[in-house]
């Protein structure tokens, strides 16, 4: 008997054995790099998390010195931003906050590809990761205060103010979150929502229209 023949049953079973261990370690590293991205997707969102509520924290702890009223509700003769609200601009509204908020890391999330600022004197609307509702009030718990920028309503401009009706369509893009985020409510309260999530929450903000800066 040819002694090549006699050997080829063992060497092809070696090479079924070696596909086998393959395809196995294939699956795991996916398994494994699978429940890594998970983790560091959740990481994030956690740490985003806790950014909008030490800002929420930070506006209470304004209008606790002010009367119960936000930084939106009070002229700028008063110290306030009022009258910054009407050209979409969010670096005012968060200025007032600095020393509440201490360092202007805090507002850029982990998982978004801006930078933060070096320091509050050179705070810019594209080093900031949220946006600031303009209607927020401590009076309507409900409404929206602050919350994850990547926020869209369907319109095909970059506009500096969205205006969002209760029955209005809204949602998450997939920017940094993955059609998800995090929103702060009037009361200080956070939730972290998709994108049917943050339409329920409009149609219970509390008022016929929402007006978000978006940095």
């Amino acid at each position: 008997m040819n002694p090549a023949i006699s050997r080829s049953p063992s060497r092809g079973t070696k090479l079924k054995e070696i596909a086998a261990v393959v395809v196995v370690l294939g699956i795991l590293a996916f398994l494994v790099l699978s429940a890594l991205s998970a983790a560091k997707h959740m990481v994030r969102m956690l740490a985003c998390t806790n950014n909008v509520k030490q800002m929420g924290l930070g506006a209470r702890i304004f209008a606790s010195d002010d009367g119960g009223r936000l930084s939106m509700e009070i002229s700028v003769n008063e110290g306030g931003t009022k009258e910054f609200a009407r050209f979409g601009v969010v670096v005012p509204h968060l200025l007032v906050l600095s020393n509440e908020l201490r360092v202007p890391k805090l507002l850029i999330c982990p998982a978004d590809t801006r930078t933060a600022a070096a320091n509050f004197d050179e705070l810019r609307d594209w080093s900031i990761s949220y946006f600031v509702g303009l209607d927020a009030s401590e009076a309507n718990p409900k409404s929206l205060l602050t919350g994850d920028r990547n926020i869209t309503n369907g319109s095909t401009g970059k506009d500096r103010i969205l205006f969002l009706t209760t029955n209005q369509s809204v949602g998450w893009t997939k920017e940094i979150h993955q059609h998800a985020g995090s929103v702060v409510f009037g009361d200080g309260s956070v939730q972290q929502v998709d994108s049917a999530g943050l339409q329920q929450l409009l149609r219970n903000s509390g008022g016929a229209t929402n007006r978000l800066a978006i940095p």
